[in-house]
Protein backbone atom coordinates (compact mmCIF):
# COMPACT_ATOMS: atom_id res chain seq x y z
CA UNK A 1 0.00 0.00 0.00
CA UNK A 2 1.58 3.37 -1.08
CA UNK A 3 0.01 6.48 0.89
CA UNK A 4 -0.27 9.88 -0.66
CA UNK A 5 1.08 12.45 0.92
CA UNK A 6 1.41 16.25 1.04
CA UNK A 7 3.57 18.74 2.91
CA UNK A 8 1.82 22.19 3.67
CA UNK A 9 5.27 24.10 4.38
CA UNK A 10 8.16 24.03 2.47
CA UNK A 11 10.75 25.77 4.87
CA UNK A 12 13.57 24.13 6.44
CA UNK A 13 12.28 21.22 7.64
CA UNK A 14 8.93 20.75 5.58
CA UNK A 15 12.38 20.82 2.41
CA UNK A 16 13.89 17.91 4.32
CA UNK A 17 11.01 15.83 4.32
CA UNK A 18 10.53 16.43 0.54
CA UNK A 19 13.46 14.15 -0.13
CA UNK A 20 12.59 11.39 2.73
CA UNK A 21 9.14 11.06 1.19
CA UNK A 22 10.47 11.09 -2.07
CA UNK A 23 12.59 8.27 -1.45
CA UNK A 24 10.63 5.98 0.66
CA UNK A 25 8.92 2.97 -1.30
CA UNK A 26 5.79 3.39 1.22
CA UNK A 27 4.60 6.98 0.43
CA UNK A 28 4.27 8.98 -3.13
CA UNK A 29 4.67 12.67 -2.70
CA UNK A 30 1.65 14.28 -4.34
CA UNK A 31 1.38 17.56 -3.36
CA UNK A 32 2.88 20.68 -1.39
CA UNK A 33 2.06 24.17 -0.78
CA UNK A 34 4.13 26.87 1.10
CA UNK A 35 2.57 30.68 1.45
CA UNK A 36 6.33 31.83 -0.06
CA UNK A 37 6.16 31.45 -3.34
CA UNK A 38 10.47 31.78 -3.48
CA UNK A 39 10.02 28.25 -1.16
CA UNK A 40 7.37 26.36 -3.59
CA UNK A 41 9.59 27.49 -7.06
CA UNK A 42 12.78 25.84 -5.52
CA UNK A 43 11.19 22.36 -4.84
CA UNK A 44 8.93 22.65 -8.13
CA UNK A 45 10.90 19.70 -9.83
CA UNK A 46 10.50 17.29 -7.18
CA UNK A 47 6.56 17.64 -6.36
CA UNK A 48 3.45 19.09 -7.61
CA UNK A 49 3.35 22.41 -6.08
CA UNK A 50 -0.51 23.44 -5.70
CA UNK A 51 -2.27 26.92 -5.57
CA UNK A 52 -3.31 26.52 -1.63
CA UNK A 53 -3.23 24.48 1.64
CA UNK A 54 -7.35 23.02 0.50
CA UNK A 55 -5.66 21.59 -2.77
CA UNK A 56 -3.09 19.94 -0.63
CA UNK A 57 -5.38 18.32 1.58
CA UNK A 58 -7.52 17.47 -1.12
CA UNK A 59 -5.16 15.25 -2.73
CA UNK A 60 -3.80 13.28 0.00
CA UNK A 61 -4.25 10.79 1.96
CA UNK A 62 -1.94 11.98 4.74
CA UNK A 63 -1.03 15.84 5.53
CA UNK A 64 2.63 17.14 6.73
CA UNK A 65 1.57 20.26 8.51
CA UNK A 66 5.22 21.84 8.39
CA UNK A 67 4.36 25.60 9.25
CA UNK A 68 5.36 27.13 12.31
CA UNK A 69 3.67 26.64 15.24
CA UNK A 70 0.60 29.72 15.51
CA UNK A 71 -0.79 28.03 12.05
CA UNK A 72 -0.67 24.48 13.11
CA UNK A 73 -4.40 24.49 14.37
CA UNK A 74 -6.00 26.00 11.21
CA UNK A 75 -4.51 23.27 9.04
CA UNK A 76 -4.92 20.34 11.39
CA UNK A 77 -8.38 21.51 11.81
CA UNK A 78 -8.74 21.40 7.83
CA UNK A 79 -7.49 18.07 7.54
CA UNK A 80 -10.09 16.74 10.16
CA UNK A 81 -13.17 18.71 8.15
CA UNK A 82 -11.41 16.62 4.93
CA UNK A 83 -11.08 13.23 6.75
CA UNK A 84 -7.00 13.38 5.94
CA UNK A 85 -4.93 11.76 8.42
CA UNK A 86 -2.22 13.87 10.28
CA UNK A 87 1.32 14.81 10.73
CA UNK A 88 1.62 17.52 12.56
CA UNK A 89 5.06 19.50 13.61
CA UNK A 90 5.61 20.19 17.14
CA UNK A 91 4.78 22.27 19.31
CA UNK A 92 1.34 22.13 18.62
CA UNK A 93 0.27 25.94 19.04
CA UNK A 94 1.56 28.66 21.04
CA UNK A 95 -1.61 28.72 23.25
CA UNK A 96 -1.74 25.98 26.06
CA UNK A 97 -5.86 25.87 25.90
CA UNK A 98 -5.99 25.92 21.99
CA UNK A 99 -3.81 22.95 21.84
CA UNK A 100 -5.76 20.95 24.37
CA UNK A 101 -8.84 22.06 22.29
CA UNK A 102 -6.51 20.70 19.34
CA UNK A 103 -5.53 17.48 21.04
CA UNK A 104 -9.22 16.88 21.36
CA UNK A 105 -10.45 17.08 18.28
CA UNK A 106 -7.62 15.12 16.87
CA UNK A 107 -8.53 11.87 19.49
CA UNK A 108 -12.73 12.51 18.75
CA UNK A 109 -11.59 12.20 14.63
CA UNK A 110 -10.46 8.97 14.86
CA UNK A 111 -8.30 9.80 11.93
CA UNK A 112 -4.17 8.55 11.92
CA UNK A 113 -2.15 11.46 13.40
CA UNK A 114 1.05 11.86 14.79
CA UNK A 115 3.44 14.40 15.25
CA UNK A 116 6.89 14.63 14.34
CA UNK A 117 9.48 14.01 17.45
CA UNK A 118 12.90 13.00 15.78
CA UNK A 119 13.13 10.37 18.73
CA UNK A 120 10.01 8.68 18.13
CA UNK A 121 11.87 6.04 16.06
CA UNK A 122 15.89 6.61 15.81
CA UNK A 123 18.33 3.99 16.11
CA UNK A 124 19.85 6.40 19.00
CA UNK A 125 16.88 6.85 21.02
CA UNK A 126 15.51 3.25 20.26
CA UNK A 127 18.47 1.46 21.23
CA UNK A 128 19.17 3.75 24.34
CA UNK A 129 15.53 3.08 25.44
CA UNK A 130 16.64 -0.87 25.32
CA UNK A 131 19.24 -0.71 27.60
CA UNK A 132 17.19 1.71 30.12
CA UNK A 133 14.42 -0.83 29.93
CA UNK A 134 16.30 -3.89 30.13
CA UNK A 135 18.08 -2.72 33.28
CA UNK A 136 21.49 -2.67 31.13
CA UNK A 137 22.19 0.88 33.16
CA UNK A 138 21.37 -0.41 36.54
CA UNK A 139 19.30 2.03 38.86
CA UNK A 140 18.97 5.55 37.36
CA UNK A 141 20.14 8.17 39.24
CA UNK A 142 19.95 11.16 36.94
CA UNK A 143 19.18 12.50 33.87
CA UNK A 144 21.64 15.53 32.54
CA UNK A 145 20.51 17.42 29.21
CA UNK A 146 23.26 20.50 28.32
CA UNK A 147 22.84 22.09 25.22
CA UNK A 148 24.59 25.52 23.63
CA UNK A 149 24.03 26.57 20.54
CA UNK A 150 26.74 29.29 19.12
CA UNK A 151 24.11 31.20 17.10
CA UNK A 152 20.40 31.16 17.13
CA UNK A 153 18.65 30.57 15.10
CA UNK A 154 21.03 28.37 13.33
CA UNK A 155 22.72 29.49 9.83
CA UNK A 156 20.42 26.33 8.17
CA UNK A 157 17.04 28.40 9.62
CA UNK A 158 18.31 31.51 7.90
CA UNK A 159 14.91 31.95 6.22
CA UNK A 160 12.79 31.09 9.96
CA UNK A 161 13.43 33.95 11.37
CA UNK A 162 10.67 33.63 13.24
CA UNK A 163 12.78 31.18 15.67
CA UNK A 164 14.14 34.08 16.90
CA UNK A 165 11.24 35.72 18.37
CA UNK A 166 9.69 34.60 21.66
CA UNK A 167 6.12 34.38 20.84
CA UNK A 168 6.68 30.85 18.91
CA UNK A 169 10.35 30.76 18.30
CA UNK A 170 13.56 29.70 20.73
CA UNK A 171 15.93 26.26 21.54
CA UNK A 172 13.56 25.60 24.33
CA UNK A 173 10.62 24.53 21.97
CA UNK A 174 12.71 24.01 19.20
CA UNK A 175 15.01 21.32 20.76
CA UNK A 176 14.23 20.62 24.45
CA UNK A 177 11.04 19.08 23.02
CA UNK A 178 12.19 16.84 21.72
CA UNK A 179 14.71 15.70 24.39
CA UNK A 180 11.70 16.10 27.00
CA UNK A 181 9.85 13.82 24.35
CA UNK A 182 12.30 11.08 24.86
CA UNK A 183 13.00 11.21 28.57
CA UNK A 184 9.03 10.72 29.15
CA UNK A 185 9.33 7.81 26.99
CA UNK A 186 12.23 6.76 28.94
CA UNK A 187 11.16 7.43 32.51
CA UNK A 188 7.87 8.47 32.43
CA UNK A 189 5.83 11.75 32.98
CA UNK A 190 7.90 14.29 34.17
CA UNK A 191 7.24 17.77 36.04
CA UNK A 192 9.24 20.48 36.16
CA UNK A 193 10.25 21.59 40.13
CA UNK A 194 11.93 24.80 39.27
CA UNK A 195 13.18 26.91 36.32
CA UNK A 196 14.63 29.73 35.45
CA UNK A 197 14.91 31.36 32.17
CA UNK A 198 16.95 34.83 30.72
CA UNK A 199 16.06 36.88 27.76
CA UNK A 200 18.63 39.09 26.75
CA UNK A 201 16.29 42.00 26.14
CA UNK A 202 14.14 41.54 29.44
CA UNK A 203 11.10 40.07 30.39
CA UNK A 204 8.70 42.24 28.34
CA UNK A 205 11.17 41.93 25.49
CA UNK A 206 10.48 39.87 21.81
CA UNK A 207 13.49 38.14 21.37
CA UNK A 208 13.98 34.36 22.70
CA UNK A 209 15.59 33.28 25.53
CA UNK A 210 19.57 33.17 26.10
CA UNK A 211 19.55 31.10 29.04
CA UNK A 212 17.21 28.06 30.10
CA UNK A 213 17.88 26.17 34.12
CA UNK A 214 15.66 23.38 35.14
CA UNK A 215 15.21 20.70 37.14
CA UNK A 216 12.50 17.91 36.18
CA UNK A 217 11.50 14.96 38.48
CA UNK A 218 10.03 11.20 37.56
CA UNK A 219 9.21 8.33 39.43
CA UNK A 220 13.17 6.85 38.62
CA UNK A 221 15.13 10.24 38.07
CA UNK A 222 16.13 13.27 38.50
CA UNK A 223 16.28 15.03 35.27
CA UNK A 224 18.21 18.53 34.73
CA UNK A 225 18.77 21.05 32.17
CA UNK A 226 21.45 23.41 31.23
CA UNK A 227 20.95 25.54 28.26
CA UNK A 228 22.38 28.43 26.80
CA UNK A 229 23.25 30.26 23.11
CA UNK A 230 25.30 32.87 21.69
CA UNK A 231 29.38 32.37 22.36
CA UNK A 232 32.05 31.14 20.29
CA UNK A 233 32.23 27.38 20.18
CA UNK A 234 30.81 23.62 18.74
CA UNK A 235 27.55 23.39 19.16
CA UNK A 236 26.38 21.11 21.93
CA UNK A 237 23.52 18.77 22.28
CA UNK A 238 23.74 16.32 25.25
CA UNK A 239 21.81 13.63 26.89
CA UNK A 240 23.36 11.68 29.45
CA UNK A 241 21.00 9.19 31.50
CA UNK A 242 23.72 7.82 34.26
CA UNK A 243 23.35 4.70 36.52
CA UNK A 244 25.19 2.86 39.16
CA UNK A 245 26.60 -0.04 36.20
CA UNK A 246 26.89 2.68 33.29
CA UNK A 247 25.88 5.57 31.76
CA UNK A 248 24.91 5.84 28.32
CA UNK A 249 24.91 9.71 26.04
CA UNK A 250 22.88 10.73 23.08
CA UNK A 251 25.19 13.38 21.54
CA UNK A 252 24.91 15.79 18.24
CA UNK A 253 21.49 14.26 17.98
CA UNK A 254 22.18 10.50 16.46
CA UNK A 255 25.22 9.39 18.48
CA UNK A 256 25.22 7.19 20.97
CA UNK A 257 27.97 6.40 23.40
CA UNK A 258 28.26 4.13 26.59
CA UNK A 259 30.60 4.05 29.25
CA UNK A 260 31.28 2.02 33.00
CA UNK A 261 34.39 3.90 33.10
CA UNK A 262 36.43 6.91 32.52
CA UNK A 263 35.99 7.07 28.68
CA UNK A 264 32.99 6.51 26.47
CA UNK A 265 32.41 3.82 23.63
CA UNK A 266 30.33 4.48 20.43
CA UNK A 267 27.63 2.06 20.37
CA UNK A 268 27.37 2.63 16.47
CA UNK A 269 29.72 2.00 13.73
CA UNK A 270 27.65 4.09 11.14
CA UNK A 271 29.18 8.07 11.09
CA UNK A 272 26.72 10.72 11.93
CA UNK A 273 25.36 11.03 8.37
CA UNK A 274 24.38 7.45 8.00
CA UNK A 275 22.75 7.36 11.29
CA UNK A 276 20.55 10.30 10.29
CA UNK A 277 19.58 8.99 7.43
CA UNK A 278 18.37 6.10 9.28
CA UNK A 279 16.52 7.62 11.79
CA UNK A 280 14.47 9.27 8.83
CA UNK A 281 13.73 6.12 7.58
CA UNK A 282 12.75 4.30 10.74
CA UNK A 283 10.25 7.66 11.88
CA UNK A 284 9.03 7.20 7.80
CA UNK A 285 8.64 3.37 8.46
CA UNK A 286 6.44 4.03 11.73
CA UNK A 287 4.38 6.70 9.77
CA UNK A 288 3.69 3.69 6.93
CA UNK A 289 2.91 1.50 10.35
CA UNK A 290 0.83 4.34 11.64
CA UNK A 291 -1.14 4.94 8.16
CA UNK A 292 -1.72 0.51 8.17
CA UNK A 293 -3.41 1.11 11.70
CA UNK A 294 -0.79 -1.30 13.18
CA UNK A 295 1.45 -0.87 16.38
CA UNK A 296 3.64 2.22 15.94
CA UNK A 297 6.34 4.59 17.55
CA UNK A 298 5.31 7.87 15.94
CA UNK A 299 4.46 10.54 18.71
CA UNK A 300 1.26 11.41 19.67
CA UNK A 301 -0.97 14.55 20.21
CA UNK A 302 -1.56 13.52 23.34
CA UNK A 303 2.46 13.40 24.18
CA UNK A 304 3.12 16.60 22.26
CA UNK A 305 1.05 18.29 24.32
CA UNK A 306 2.45 17.00 27.69
CA UNK A 307 5.94 18.15 26.23
CA UNK A 308 4.74 21.42 25.35
CA UNK A 309 2.88 22.28 28.96
CA UNK A 310 6.71 21.26 30.21
CA UNK A 311 7.67 23.95 27.49
CA UNK A 312 5.37 26.59 28.13
CA UNK A 313 6.03 25.96 32.12
CA UNK A 314 9.59 26.52 31.96
CA UNK A 315 9.63 29.79 29.68
CA UNK A 316 6.85 31.20 32.29
CA UNK A 317 9.26 31.14 34.73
Amino acid sequence: MVHNVGIIGLGTVGSRFVEQFNNHGAFELVAAWDADPEACSLHAGSVNICSGADEVISASDLVYVAVPPKHHRDYVLSCIAAQTAIFCEKPLGIDLVSSRELVDAVERSDLPAGVNFVFSAAPSARELQYKVTNGELGELTRVDLRLHFSSWPRAWHEKAQWLRLRDQGGWVREVVSHFIFLVSRLLGPISMESGDVYFEDGPDGVLCEQIGLARFTSSSAHVTLAGTSHGAGPDVVDLTIRGTNASARIWDWYQLQQTDGDRWVDCFESDRAALGSDAYTAQLDQLDRMMKGQDHTIGTFAEALSVQECVEGLLAT
